[in-house]
């Protein structure tokens, strides 16, 4: 028997982790489950989730009312494969080897549930595309 694939790795990061990569690193955990480990961190993080975040998501059917924003690390860097920015800007470490995507998306700091649900949309639709290439012939 073969032994399992190592799990492709996500680090996603935008300045405050309470909009964008916890929508984000959320639809990951909840389309891909244990097949892709995912992290999310903010260079500047907030004290908690922004609250039309977690009702947008809410109506996603993903919860995400107990996360809280973390502090971007270099360790989280290092540890992840792919590194998705999300408007952090030069505050973003990089590293060679890494690979390195951003995804230039509104910043839903300040706006209300109507505002933010295109901008959950949308990162629905780029997670799902990743999640394709990542695990291929998964259903994601």
């Amino acid at each position: 028997m073969n032994p399992p694939a190592e799990r492709p790795s996500v680090l996603f990061v935008c300045v405050h982790n309470a909009g964008r990569s916890q929508m984000a690193a959320a639809f990951v955990t909840h389309l891909a489950g244990d097949r892709v480990q995912v992290r999310s961190a903010g260079s500047a993080p907030a004290s908690t989730v922004n609250p039309a975040v977690v009702e947008a998501m809410a109506e996603a059917g993903v919860d995400i009312s107990a996360e809280v924003p973390k502090v971007l690390t270099v360790e989280a860097v290092q540890a992840s494969d792919v590194v998705i920015t999300m408007g952090c800007g030069d505050t973003c470490p990089v590293f060679p080897g890494k690979r390195y995507l951003d995804w230039a998306l509104p910043d839903p700091a300040g706006q209300g549930v109507a505002a933010v649900r295109p901008i959950r949309d949308e990162i629905a639709r780029r997670v799902r595309a990743l999640l394709t290439e990542l695990t291929p012939g998964s259903e994601a």
